[in-house]
């Protein structure tokens, strides 16, 4: 039986270690964890704004933008235009106008936020649908594989996607830890920023601009589809465990990375499995976890506070001389 065991053990390491030696594998692995620890990151500050669907619009009206730079690339400058900077590039600008766009119209109207969202990602996805058929139907260079870029393909991540991926994310998050206490502020009491003279259009643009950001760099290898996942469940998974907006940040950076790592690996060790969706079934295992497990608002812990309460109600009911 021991004998069983230390093969096993054995077996498992030697499988860590093919995984690792693999170049494709190396890059579909360190890729996806580069994303779920920026999107993580980020993220926390949609979810404590209450708009953590905003991702989602931002996700799929990247779509006309990365479509548009292709062709901006390809048509009028005629280069690559699969390269990932110049596809995040357009994204960017894309996303943050459609966050932009449906939180302007919730603002200055009397529709709801859920609606201008609603509103924001339908029309930017047509569009982005209707480009990308344009696309197909003719005979563009470089354009084969382009439909991946709805639900991604993780296999084909490169060094330099790999590295580009690094530098953007690295940006985003720097621009968070320097504009740390506007965006804290804006995201708590936005009648104080603005008192205090912040310029709210400012603060959301680059808010959301860094958003877009981590949203984007994943777009290769999850797709804009299932990247919404990557953006909201490591922040409420967090939310279970901190009361710190520097605790949420970190652990739903951690959350993010750690889900997005091992969704990976269990991806390409099951065989002929998509990664996005393996990695969004991890991240949500993650916060089912941590609805369960959290010591201080998990659903087992306020269950027992509640028959300890009902209890302790009884008690004194009782010692009162009522009847319960």
């Amino acid at each position: 039986m021991p004998k069983r065991s230390w093969q096993r053990r054995g077996k498992a390491a030697m499988d860590l270690i093919e995984f690792f030696s693999n170049h494709v594998f190396r890059m579909v692995f360190f890729g996806t964890t580069v994303i779920g620890i920026v999107s993580g990151a980020l993220g926390a500050f949609a979810y404590l704004r209450k708009q953590s669907l905003i991702s989602d619009v931002i996700g799929h009206a990247a779509l006309p933008g990365a479509l548009l730079a292709f062709l901006m690339a390809v048509v009028v400058f005629g280069i690559n235009g699969r390269n990932m900077l110049l596809l995040i590039v357009g994204a960017v600008v894309t996303g943050t106008l459609a966050a932009l766009f449906a939180n302007a119209v919730a603002a200055r109207t009397k529709i709801a936020i859920d609606t201008a969202m609603a509103i924001s990602l339908t029309t930017f996805f047509g569009l982005g649908m209707l480009l990308l058929r344009m696309i197909a139907n003719n005979p563009y260079p470089g354009k084969g594989g382009i439909q991946d870029y709805l639900f991604g393909n993780a296999a084909s991540i490169t060094r330099a996607d790999l590295t580009t991926s690094v530098a953007v994310g690295a940006l985003a998050l720097t621009l968070m830890i320097v504009f740390w206490k506007e965006f804290t502020l804006r995201t708590f009491d936005p009648v104080l920023s603005t008192m205090l003279g912040f310029r709210a259009r400012v603060i959301d643009t680059l808010m959301f601009s860094t958003i877009v950001i981590a949203i984007v760099i994943g777009v290769k290898a999850v797709g804009f589809v299932l990247m919404v996942a990557f953006v909201v469940t490591p922040p409420a998974a967090a939310r279970q465990w901190t009361n710190t907006l520097p605790g949420m940040v970190a652990l739903s950076a951690v959350f993010g990375g750690i889900g997005s790592g091992l969704g990976a690996y269990l991806s390409i060790s099951l065989g002929n499995v998509p990664t996005g969706p393996v990695i969004v079934l991890v991240l949500f295992s993650i916060f089912l976890m941590s609805l369960l497990a959290s010591p201080k608002r998990s659903i087992v812990v306020t269950a027992l506070r509640r028959v300890r309460a009902r209890k302790a109600l009884r008690r004194e009911l009782m010692a009162e001389g009522r009847n319960p």
